[in-house]
């Protein structure tokens, strides 16, 4: 089992960032490709970024390229989520996931295996 908890997530307005944290505990954190995803309300949730089990690779959705930036530490069991120019439409409930050790950049919901629960980020225009 790994448990995982958001942080950093808030108010934010346009044009603004934010740097959320997930941290890890249980299983070996570093054995695992992590993964942020976002859902807005009434839309399905939406996958944002992954990192490779030893950070050599790193894949973004094309709506935040260039914006965000993933990172993990494995020595302190936490990945981050770097978010700048923030955009009204980045207003969503984060979550980080674990994978589930098929994949080497995980990019759909199916493909992980133990999620957060989540952190709010508002972005106002």
């Amino acid at each position: 089992q790994v448990q995982l908890v958001e942080s950093g997530g808030g108010l934010v307005q346009a044009g603004g960032s934010l740097r959320l944290s997930c941290a890890a505990s249980g299983r070996t954190f570093s054995l695992y490709a992590m993964g942020w995803f976002r859902q807005a309300p009434g839309k399905e949730r939406e996958f944002v970024t992954t990192i490779s089990w030893r950070a050599g690779s790193t894949y973004y959705s094309d709506s935040v390229k260039g914006r965000f930036t993933i990172s993990r530490d494995n020595a302190k069991n936490t990945v981050y989520l770097q978010m700048n120019s923030l955009k009204p439409e980045d207003t969503a409930v984060y979550y980080c996931a674990a994978g589930s050790g098929g994949s080497w950049l995980p990019k759909s919901t199916s493909e992980y295996a133990y999620w957060g629960q989540g952190t709010q980020v508002t972005v106002s225009s």
